[in-house]
């Protein structure tokens, strides 16, 4: 069996990020400088030796990301897949009090194993579940032997979770 290499990021810093918006899949926001400065940093870190393929979620701030990496002409793949959970209504809010008590509830529910629990208008675990799976079967399946893979912060803990046998509950 071939040996292989996958490295998942998370983004660089967006301002809405820093301000305590909510983004999700449904808002796609630019890096900000910080942002640009840690994807420079990701890659010194990992340009060397080169990947054989980079993959993102179809949102520009995984883009911006891996721009260094893409500069170099290797091959590019995005996918939904690997997009960030939708937060629904939440999407471009301010993280306020009432906001943050309606996701720590959907939280403890996912805990509880109630995975179709869902922000109002958003995704539910089960959703973003499916959809790591397949991106999981889909990766497994590729030749390539080193992988970056850039995504989003709910995703990522999906993703490590799923790829560790883990309990839905264990992405938190």
């Amino acid at each position: 069996m071939m040996e292989k290499e996958w490295v998942f990021v998370r983004h660089g810093e967006t301002e809405l990020y820093r301000l305590g918006i909510v983004q999700g899949s449904g808002v796609d926001t630019d890096l900000n400088a910080a942002g640009h400065r840690q994807a420079m940093l990701l890659y010194r870190k990992y340009g060397t030796p080169p990947f054989d393929l980079v993959i993102t979620s179809r949102l520009k701030r995984t883009h911006q990301t891996v721009t260094p990496f893409l500069e170099t002409g290797i091959p590019w793949i995005q996918t939904t897949l690997i997009d960030e959970i939708s937060w629904g209504e939440h999407e471009g809010q301010p993280g306020t009090p009432e906001h943050i008590a309606r996701y720590d509830a959907m939280i403890r529910s996912w805990a509880r194993g109630d995975l179709h629990a869902s922000l109002p208008g958003g995704e539910s675990a089960h959703s973003l579940i499916d959809r790591v799976d397949r991106f999981i079967m889909d990766l497994r399946s590729k030749v390539e032997k080193r992988i970056l893979i850039c995504t989003h912060g709910r995703t990522l803990r999906c993703l490590i979770t799923r790829l560790k046998g883990g309990a839905p509950s264990d992405m938190e």
